[in-house]
């Protein structure tokens, strides 16, 4: 049965959480890390690129001079794709590059994510975090008491309200997540995650149907 280490507020070990070991006690199946981590980032990308074929751009409506006797190669059209200014051949066009992946494959790669993250002892859990006040500078410095600063980090909570989504705005290293929307790609990118204990409950239930 996996166990996480549970942190107090000045980032010391004040226990041990342990999870189901049905759950995220599963083989990590590096190619459906990859193919899950692949898919993510293909979902993101827009697709809005475009290029103009020649004709598709103006201009070029006449051939520039005739076929025989100018002692120049045979030209149609002033747009054609050797041309400046012309045509682009087997351009770019706006596409979707979403790819589909089945639900219970998506399931067994955040589970073997997580197990990922436990077994390198990139894992924590802490009770909760205080930012009331909604500052950037409280919730760093209670961040810098748990030994996180700097370097990437993911934190899923429970529930984001407004104070903490506005004090994590300006922190370039900190991903704020909630269980419902954390990915694959965000807990292998982060050198730490830190979860609060009902968002750990909350995810291992959802893996666990």
């Amino acid at each position: 049965m996996p166990t996480v280490p549970v942190l107090d507020a000045t980032g010391k070990q004040a226990g041990t959480m342990e999870l189901k070991g049905d759950v995220f006690s599963v083989e990590i199946r590096v190619p459906l890390l990859h193919q899950a981590v692949t898919r993510e980032l293909a979902d993101r990308r827009a697709g809005t690129h475009a290029t103009r074929g020649r004709s598709e751009v103006s201009g070029g409506g006449r051939k520039p001079w005739k076929q025989k006797g100018t002692g120049r190669a045979r030209q149609g059209s002033i747009r054609a794709p050797q041309w400046k200014g012309g045509g682009k051949p087997f351009g770019p066009k706006p596409r979707s590059y979403e790819q589909d992946l089945p639900r219970a494959m998506r399931r067994e790669a955040l589970r073997a994510a997580v197990a990922a993250r436990i077994a390198d002892g990139g894992l924590a859990v802490i009770e909760a975090l205080d930012v009331a006040d909604g500052k950037t500078k409280s919730l760093v410095a209670q961040l810098g008491a748990l030994g996180l600063k700097g370097e990437p980090t993911l934190l899923v909570v429970h529930e984001l309200d407004g104070h903490l989504a506005r004090a994590s705005r300006n922190v370039p290293w900190l991903i704020v997540e909630t269980p419902a929307h954390v990915s694959v790609y965000q807990l292998l990118r982060a050198r730490r995650v830190v979860c609060d204990r009902a968002a750990l409950q909350a995810l291992e239930q959802a893996l666990a149907g």
